[in-house]
């Protein structure tokens, strides 16, 4: 019995090793420690800002949407209860006034029904957000053989969330000169990655790794409409809340569910208790 214990240890103990050293991006070290946006959706009980998720879809709209796609988004989505357009006087969301001005910005492919040939169209509530490239290939194409990657999940789909996105939009510091880079490379303190190999023998590695996008941001980029100072931190900010609530548009109705659920169980563990006093109360056993 012992001699099987110590096996298992030992085949846990070498899977969790080769674990490890097959994932050189997530060692320690590898990039900084991701920053605290003080975000006021986090924490169980946490709400999204409408004010910045509405400042966060101008910086995706202005900036992130000419290369980045959000293909699981539909503009009615904007509308939803807690998200960036929401009103409560609309019957529902693809009725929304400001989600349908908002659609019909948008020129959308389509066919027309009578002759069938394409067309482009005012967009609808309905349509999903348009994508930037028609097919990943041209994206790659359009962007040095690297296609950016689709925005619907990304808050859920990296380690830190909306933190990952801040930070990773706020670190293109400026690399040690000695760092060997393509044309085509920029240095991000917050992207994981290993850079030993790209460094003189002996010099200090930095932390982090390369990204393919360009530094995106820059202060004064988009003019928002509440008067908010548009600086690159503000902007990483809120384009990472619009982000982290299009992963999850419904997250503060799950969280306010799951509340409700706690309390119910809570109450329904006391009834139970005292429903097993009662029954056996001067029963031995």
């Amino acid at each position: 019995m012992k001699l099987s214990i110590r096996k298992s240890l030992t085949v846990v103990a070498a899977i969790a090793g080769l674990a490890f050293a097959a994932s050189p991006a997530l060692a320690a070290g590898s990039a900084h420690k991701l920053k605290d946006g003080g975000f006021s959706f986090e924490g169980p009980f946490g709400t999204f800002d409408q004010g910045q998720l509405q400042r966060g879809y101008k910086v995706y709209r202005e900036v992130c949407a000419a290369c980045h796609s959000m293909n699981l988004m539909h503009f009615r989505d904007l509308g939803l209860k807690g998200g960036p357009f929401y009103d409560e006087h609309a019957e529902n969301p693809a009725q929304n006034r400001y989600v349908r001005a908002i659609a019909a910005e948008f020129q959308i492919a389509d066919i027309d029904t009578e002759t069938g040939e394409a067309m482009q169209r005012p967009g609808i509530a309905a349509d999903k957000f348009p994508s930037p490239y028609p097919n990943a290939t041209a994206g790659a194409a359009a962007n040095g053989g690297a296609n950016p990657p689709d925005l619907s999940v990304m808050a859920k789909a990296r380690h830190g969330g909306a933190n990952y996105i801040y930070s990773l939009l706020t670190g293109y510091n400026t690399p040690p000169p000695y760092l060997k880079m393509t044309s085509t490379q920029h240095y991000n303190a917050y992207m994981a990655g290993d850079l030993t190999p790209f460094v003189p023998e002996g010099a200090h590695v930095p932390p982090g790794g390369f990204i393919a996008m360009p530094k995106p941001l820059s202060d004064g980029q988009v003019t928002y409409d509440d008067g908010t100072k548009a600086s690159v931190d503000q902007m990483a900010k809120d384009v990472a809340a619009f982000i982290a609530w299009a992963s999850e548009p419904h997250q503060v109705e799950r969280k306010q569910n799951g509340f409700g659920v706690m309390i119910f169980l809570v109450l329904f563990a006391g009834v139970t208790y005292v429903s097993y006093r009662r029954i056996w109360a001067g029963v031995a056993h």
